[in-house]
């Protein structure tokens, strides 16, 4: 409770009388009598303030003139001169003990380790019950399949919204959307309009970007969704010019709000966040094999940039490989294994054909497989600070793995090649998917976020 404002010792007497120490009396002051006297005139035409005609009047009243000398009984006193009312706030916050720890580490991070699709979206869905806010960054390039009853392909919100009805969904300033994807997703998954906030800093896609892509399809396995164009308009735009975020498009207007202020609300409630990057760290404009890669840097770093999170706030960094890694297909670049052929990895797991026939869920086009690399799987590692391993589709390893429900329950052939993965990452295999589905997934984390009620 605010209360604006005491003007002599005997209403602060009383209220530390009626309250104790739960009281903070701050006295704001200021030499500046010139700036006073605006502000005084800025509250009369604003808010229709009227005391006294002018503030030479409010400085001769009897009480007004007294109110300096309660600087000296005050908790706290802050010299106002050169500061917005935003700044005053901020400080007077700080020095109550409102503002939240700046290095309380309420974030854990999720990003691919190799060429994206490692099954990103299935982890976040399993870990999303666990945090009050889901945030992703990233563009629509890049679809995350999660084990609804109907399988649902997310392009532009997180992943694990229909996993957790009661999370804030939150769509960071670095993102991208093409507003047209971003609707037909929200309608078709039903998700209720009211818990999703895009930054008005979001890149908007639109058709001329699209179309300009379309070349790059086939030069480097693009997905030609229009994101990079978008991002290249961006930083190429012209000084002033913010119609291209989305604050100026009337489709996102509903859905405007300060990213950085949903985050500080929750950290100041002591509440978790999951950060959900896209792609993968070998698609990283700076670390991937250039030119095959996407528009923007996928790693911890970058996604981290892109929400505007720091470092400090960081708990886990969870970074997702897959047994077999996985590129575009056509010409989207090297892969660090031995190529393979989808009927080599069926004959070798003893899964039927049919069930492995992988295709991109943006592009649909049938996707190139390799042989685990685990010069990748150490690179990703050490630049994404992992903490944690998650490895999925162990069934490709072996078809035996999709009865296993616990870890000892997998066969000793992958069980060595974790402890090896492990040894090689610096880090556990925390998390472990055995198929596609809501119980497919080995939990052997030693850390949890809040099981909410």
């Amino acid at each position: 409770m605010i209360i604006d404002a005491v003007r002599a010792l005997g209403q602060i007497e009383a209220l530390r009388d009626a309250f104790g120490r739960r009281v903070w009396h701050v006295h704001l002051t200021s030499s500046d009598r010139d700036e006073l006297a605006a502000r005084y005139e800025r509250r009369r035409g604003e808010g229709g303030l009227k005391e006294l005609a002018s503030y030479e009047a409010v400085r001769e009243n009897r009480t007004v003139s007294r109110i300096s000398q309660l600087a000296g009984y005050a908790d706290v006193v802050l010299d106002t001169d050169r500061n917005s009312e935003a700044d005053v706030l901020v400080r007077c916050a700080a020095r109550v003990g409102l503002l939240p720890d700046l290095g309380t580490p309420l974030v854990d991070v999720l990003v691919g380790g190799e060429y994206g699709s490692e099954g990103k979206g299935n982890v976040a869905f399993y870990l999303a019950p666990e945090y009050e806010v889901l945030m992703r960054v990233g563009g629509p390039n890049a679809g995350h399949k999660v084990p609804t009853d109907e399988p649902t392909t997310h392009r532009s919100v997180p992943s694990g919204a229909l996993a957790n009805p009661r999370a804030k969904l939150l769509i960071g300033p670095g993102a991208v959307l093409n507003p047209r994807v971003f609707l037909d997703e929200l309608e078709t998954a039903g998700i209720e309009h009211s818990r999703v906030v895009v930054d008005p800093q979001v890149m908007v896609i639109t058709d001329e970007d699209r179309e300009a892509e379309e070349g790059l399809k086939a030069s480097i396995g693009s997905t030609g969704q229009g994101v990079g164009q978008a991002a290249a308009r961006r930083i190429m735009g012209r000084s002033g010019d913010r119609s291209i975020l989305a604050e100026g498009c009337e489709l996102l207007k509903p859905f405007l709000g300060s990213a950085r202020q949903v985050l500080d609300d929750a950290f100041a409630s002591g509440h978790r966040v999951l950060l959900e990057g896209t792609q993968g760290t070998g698609l990283s404009l700076y670390h991937g094999q250039y030119p095959h890669v996407t528009s923007r840097d996928t790693t911890v770093a970058g996604v981290l940039s892109e929400a505007g999170l720091s470092p400090r706030r960081v708990r886990r960094t969870i970074v997702t490989f897959r047994t077999y890694p996985i590129r575009v297909g056509g010409l989207s670049g090297p892969m660090g294994g031995r190529e393979l052929t989808w009927d080599e990895v069926a004959e070798r797991s003893g899964l039927d054909r049919a069930t492995i026939d992988e295709r991109g869920s943006v592009s649909g086009n049938q996707r190139r497989v390799a042989e685990f690399d685990w010069t990748m799987l150490r690179f990703a590692a050490e630049v994404n600070g992992a903490t944690d391993i998650a490895l999925t589709f162990v069934d490709y390893w072996d078809a035996r793995n999709r009865d296993a429900f616990r870890f000892d329950q997998l066969t000793d052939d992958t069980i060595r090649t974790m402890e090896e993965i492990e040894r090689v990452a610096g880090a556990p295999v925390s998390l472990i998917s055995t198929e596609f589905s809501r119980r497919a997934i080995i939990d052997r984390r030693d850390w949890r976020g809040h099981v909410l009620p």
